[in-house]
């Protein structure tokens, strides 16, 4: 049955950047395949679809869609504020100003932007905090503005296996969310205003 199918090899339909990622261009090749594979058995099917089908056979619609992919790229990479990695860091903001603390500590907190959810720190009026990441209590003692920048930017970079959100990056991502596609989950302002606080995290 096409329901016992798609239970065994449905994708995940995350709203950021999930791991493991696709490793080869083979392998990406290979997806539009497997989307047509299961929008036809879907469409095909007599039962009434579910929750979970109805959500695969949208995400499958729209990833088929016909599109220029070369535009489309150029037209999300024109969401980004240019910048340039040097080593482990990016040493000069994304917007050329420095970031405010304050709205930093709050998007750090907004569990929207999931920092809390896995990770812990000096917020005592914050319940459930995460514990698969490391502590952010000394942040600032660890890691200079400009790692810390490039941790929020694309954690990937150093890390290849890292769960961490590419919080600004637009390009080679999978199974990310409508709301998402195109651009960045935080702005060039919103990664600054985070730096801005988490440098003053010092032990």
């Amino acid at each position: 049955m096409v329901s016992a199918w798609l239970a065994a090899t449905a994708l995940p339909c995350a709203a950021k950047e999930t791991e493991p990622r696709f490793q080869s261009r083979d392998h990406v090749s290979l997806l539009p395949l497997m989307l047509r594979s299961i929008a036809s058995a879907m469409r095909l099917e007599a039962s009434p679809q579910t929750p979970v089908q109805a959500a695969i056979l949208r995400d499958a619609s729209q990833r088929l869609a016909p599109q220029d992919e070369v535009g489309e790229f150029a037209i999300a990479q024109s969401a980004l504020r240019p910048f340039v990695v040097e080593g482990d860091a990016i040493a000069v903001s994304l917007t050329g100003l420095p970031g405010d603390a304050a709205r930093g500590r709050a998007l750090v907190l907004d569990r929207g932007n999931t920092c809390i959810l896995c990770h812990s720190g000096p917020f005592p009026e914050a319940n459930f905090q995460g514990d698969l990441a490391p502590d952010l209590a000394g942040t600032g003692s660890r890691w200079t503005e400009g790692q810390l920048r490039l941790r929020l930017v694309d954690a990937s970079r150093l890390n290849p296996a890292t769960i961490m959100p590419s919080y600004y990056r637009v390009d080679g991502l999978v199974n990310v969310g409508q709301a998402f596609r195109g651009k960045p989950i935080l702005t060039a302002e919103q990664i600054e205003d985070m730096v801005a606080y988490l440098v003053t995290l010092r032990q």
